[in-house]
């Protein structure tokens, strides 16, 4: 069946290219090969498994449309199979969907979508065009839980095999819903069976982990939708019953790291990644001690990002990597008093970012919101040192959830 959803994908994908990657093989000191369907037709693999499964309907079902429901990506490739094949489709997403991802959506539908905002999560809208398809009758296309998307999704890593010059020790995988994943486990499983295969979740929405611990499919109460592609609160029941029986490993990332890798990939490497994109290579970061001197394959599963992200994914990169801190310092009420700060408390390499004062005329000391950035972690401790030793009472933000969700 695999071998059946290539051949219907002849002339719509692409074969993206298997890139070598120096500066990351350098850091896993290994060699590291990334898999770009960041530039697929619609910047992200999802095109492949919407496009089987939609060419694959009978034509009388095909005629009355169809109804899909995603977070981006698979909005796009339903749309982009849809133009191709002449058929309308209705797509379901959450309104928190970056906008550039309903424009591009629009512009591969070519008239043949029709977009609706609902709920703020996938399963929102999941749950929504389900209840359409269930009236109206037309066919509903699952982004992960069904055989032939799956089969479509494990074309990546048929291409991977045909494009390897040696074996892998080990392949990274993002996962949202489970379809890539369980799609390149089977392909890898049967053809190159002794290359361990690791699935990579964010932290801020483990479902297939949480899935694994229970034993089946389980609905998360609530998740982080930073890496939006990649935010489902539920597994499909077919992509857990195959990861569970291929998967060797599951790994959670912080999204800080995810956010530290979208930037080195543009910074270093001129690619444009997506969270969900970038999820599976920040993984192998993560557990880079596992894969040093070994070969390894890591699928960019996207490049659909939205450019005004990028001063959050910047500031979260940094927060992580703890060269961002914020504090409410509590200024005398002199005249001076910044200046000392300044000159006695900062460090020759560091820098106020942010700051917010408001003088209150009957207090001895005002309170101030300083953001400070750093040139090295290790000159954290000696800033908080000064504070205390120049008399400069101050609270630390970056630890107080509650606060931070303002600034971040």
């Amino acid at each position: 069946m695999i071998y059946e959803a290539r051949q219907s994908l002849e002339g719509v994908v692409i074969r993206t290219p298997l890139d070598y990657l120096e500066n990351f093989s350098r850091t896993l000191d290994g060699h590291l090969f990334v898999k770009r369907e960041d530039l697929q037709a619609v910047r992200s693999y999802k095109l492949r498994g919407a496009y089987v499964k939609i060419a694959g309907l009978p034509e009388e079902v095909r005629s009355r449309g169809v109804i899909c429901a995603s977070a981006g990506n698979h909005a796009q490739g339903v749309a982009f199979a849809c133009n191709k094949l002449n058929t309308a489709c209705r797509i379901y997403m959450p309104v928190t969907t970056p906008s550039q991802k309903l424009k591009q959506v629009n512009f591969f539908g070519n008239e043949q979508a029709e977009i609706i905002l609902i709920g703020d999560t996938y399963d929102e809208a999941y749950r929504a065009a389900i209840l359409d398809s269930e009236t109206s009758g037309q066919a509903f296309i699952h982004p992960f839980d069904d055989q032939s998307v799956i089969n479509g999704q494990a074309t990546v890593a048929m291409e991977i095999l045909s494009q390897a010059t040696s074996p892998f020790d080990y392949i990274l995988v993002p996962i949202g819903g489970g379809g890539l994943a369980a799609g390149t486990a089977t392909v890898f499983k049967a053809l190159s069976p002794n290359t361990r295969l690791i699935g990579v979740e964010p932290e801020g929405a483990p479902s297939m982990k949480a899935a694994f611990t229970a034993g089946k499919p389980v609905l998360l109460d609530s998740i982080d939708s930073f890496t939006d592609g990649a935010a489902v609160k539920q597994v499909g029941n077919l992509t857990y019953s195959i990861c569970k029986d291929l998967l060797d490993d599951i790994i959670t990332v912080p999204e800080g790291l995810i956010c530290e890798t979208i930037l080195r990939l543009y910074n270093e490497n001129a690619i444009v990644a997506e969270p969900a994109g970038a999820l599976a290579l920040a993984g192998a970061v993560l557990m880079k001690s596992k894969l040093w001197g070994m070969t390894t394959a890591v699928v960019i599963s996207g490049g659909n990002n939205d450019i005004t992200r990028f001063p959050e994914i910047k500031e979260k990169a940094l927060l992580y990597a703890n060269l961002k801190h914020y504090f409410i310092v509590r200024f005398p009420q002199r005249p001076g008093a910044l200046k000392q700060f300044v000159q006695d408390v900062l460090g020759p390499d560091d820098d106020i970012v942010h700051f917010e004062y408001s003088k209150k005329t009957s207090r001895e000391n005002g309170p101030a919101l300083i953001g400070i950035v750093l040139k090295r972690s290790s000159d954290f401790e000696p800033l908080v040192k000064r504070m205390k030793e120049k008399n400069f009472p101050a609270e630390y933000v970056n630890d107080r959830v509650e606060l931070m969700q303002f600034l971040i």
